[in-house]
C-alpha cells in the first residue's frame, strides 16, 4: 500500500514538474517574439515632379461700383408733390416724366404776368401813335420838339415794360415747365424718400431719387504703396497714363465669387496718395448693357499678370504654419523633408512659387497630414500635366 501511494506521488510531481516547465518555455518564447523589432513600412504617397510654364495670375482689388452718370433729382420750384409716375428701381428713358407738383400757383402768376404783358403792349402802343402823331408837327413847326421827345421817351419807357412784363411771362412759363419734373438721362430710379402730398421746394436737402445711367459701369478700387510701386515697374511705359494703356482687359468678380461676363478696360489714376488710406484710386469701366451691375454694389477687380516660366504648384500639395506656406519636398531615399516656400501669385487651385523649390524637385500631392520630416514614403508619381487637365489653371 505504501509503495502504492508512492509511486502516486512521484507522477503527481513529475506532472507539476512538466506543466512548469511548459510555461517557463512558452513565456521565453512569448518574450522573445515581444522584442524584435519589424521596421515601419513606408506609405505610398502621390508625388509630383514640378515644371516651369507659361501661367497667368492675377491680382485682385476690392472695388466700389458707380454709374456713369449719378444724376439726383431735385424739386427746383416749391410746391406740393402731387403726382409720382414711377417706382422705385423702375428704368425709365430720357425726358420720361417722373413726378408732378402742384401747378396751380404758378398758373395763376402765369396768367397774371400775360395781362401784365398785354398792358404793356398796349401802351407801347399808345406811346407809338402818340410819337406818330408828333413827328409831322414838329417837322412843320406846329408844336416843340420838347413835346415829342417827352413821347419818344415815353414809347422807350412802354417798349421797356414790354420787355420786363415778356420777362416775366417766361419766368412763369419756366416755373410752370418745372412742376413737371422728367429723367434728365436714361437710367433706373433709386429710392423715393417722399409720398404724394409732401411738402418738396429747392431748399430740401434730400433729393426726390437719384437716377442711374448703367449702360457703363464705374469700378473704383485702391491699391497701396507698395502695390502701385509694383505696378510702376512691372508695367512698361514712360507715364502712368501709358502703363495704364498697355494693360490688358481686366475681370470683375461679383459677390457670389462669379466672374461678370464682359471684361473692363482701367481708365483713370488718381493724381496722388490718400494720406489717411494709404492708398491710391484707379477707376475701370464695365459695359453693362443687360443691366446686371448696378449702383452701390461691390465686387473685386482681377488684373493679370502674364508668367512665361512659373513653377506651379497644386494648393493641396501646400500646408500652412505659422502664416507660412510649406511643402514637402522628397529626397534621396524617398525621405520627405518639409520646405518654405514664398508664393508670388495664384490662379484656381495653383499656386505660383517665387522661392523654396525649383523646376525637376518631387513633392508629396496629397497625404501631407500623416507625414512628419525624415518620414520615408513610396512615391506614386503622377503628373502636372494630369492634373492641369482634370482642374486647368
Amino acid at each position: 500500500m505504501k509503495s502504492l501511494l508512492f509511486s502516486f506521488n512521484r507522477k503527481l510531481i513529475a506532472g507539476a514538474l512538466a506543466s512548469i516547465a511548459f510555461a517557463i518555455l512558452l513565456y521565453g518564447c512569448s518574450s522573445s517574439t515581444g522584442n524584435a523589432e519589424t521596421p515601419p513600412q513606408a506609405q505610398p504617397l502621390p508625388v509630383i515632379t514640378l515644371q516651369s510654364m507659361p501661367a497667368t495670375t492675377f491680382r485682385e482689388y476690392t472695388a466700389a461700383l458707380e454709374g456713369k452718370v449719378n444724376v439726383e433729382i431735385r424739386a427746383q420750384v416749391d410746391g406740393y408733390l402731387e403726382k409720382i409716375y414711377v417706382d422705385e428701381g423702375a428704368y425709365v428713358k430720357q425726358g420720361q416724366p417722373l413726378f408732378k407738383i402742384n401747378d396751380r400757383p404758378y398758373q395763376e402768376q402765369l396768367s397774371n404776368n400775360s395781362a401784365a404783358l398785354q398792358a404793356a403792349k398796349a401802351n407801347q402802343e399808345k406811346a407809338a401813335l402818340e410819337v406818330e402823331k408828333l413827328t409831322p408837327l414838329v417837322q412843320n413847326n406846329v408844336v416843340s420838339d420838347v413835346q415829342l421827345k417827352t413821347a419818344q421817351a415815353t414809347l422807350a419807357g412802354a417798349k421797356a415794360a414790354v420787355a420786363q412784363a415778356q420777362a416775366q411771362v417766361g419766368n412763369a412759363n419756366i416755373n410752370v415747365g418745372f412742376t413737371v419734373i422728367t429723367a434728365p438721362v436714361s437710367g433706373y430710379v433709386g429710392r423715393i424718400p417722399f409720398k404724394a402730398g409732401s411738402l418738396v421746394g429747392r431748399g430740401e436737402l434730400q433729393p426726390l431719387t437719384v437716377l442711374s445711367d448703367v449702360k457703363d459701369l464705374y469700378a473704383y478700387f485702391s491699391m497701396s504703396e507698395i502695390d502701385f510701386l509694383q505696378f510702376k515697374e512691372e508695367v512698361p511705359g514712360a507715364t502712368i497714363q501709358e502703363k495704364i494703356k498697355q494693360l490688358p482687359q481686366v475681370e470683375l468678380v461679383l459677390a457670389d465669387n462669379s466672374i461678370y461676363e464682359s471684361k473692363g478696360k482701367i481708365e483713370t489714376v488718381e493724381g496722388q496718395f490718400d494720406k489717411t488710406m494709404g492708398a491710391i484710386s484707379f477707376r475701370a469701366t464695365f459695359p453693362n448693357a443687360g443691366g446686371v451691375l448696378r449702383s452701390g454694389s461691390t465686387g473685386k477687380v482681377r488684373i493679370p499678370r502674364q508668367h512665361s516660366n512659373a513653377l506651379v504648384v497644386p494648393a493641396e500639395a501646400t500646408f500652412e504654419l505659422q502664416d507660412k506656406v510649406f511643402v514637402f519636398a522628397v529626397g534621396d531615399s524617398n525621405k520627405v523633408v518639409s520646405k518654405l516656400i514664398t508664393i508670388s501669385g495664384k490662379s484656381g487651385g495653383y499656386l505660383f512659387v517665387e522661392e523654396g523649390v525649383k523646376a525637376g524637385e518631387r513633392i508629396v500631392y496629397t497625404g501631407l497630414d500623416r507625414l512628419r520630416d525624415g518620414a520615408v514614403i513610396a512615391p506614386q508619381p503622377i503628373t502636372i500635366d494630369s492634373l492641369l487637365k482634370a482642374k486647368p489653371l
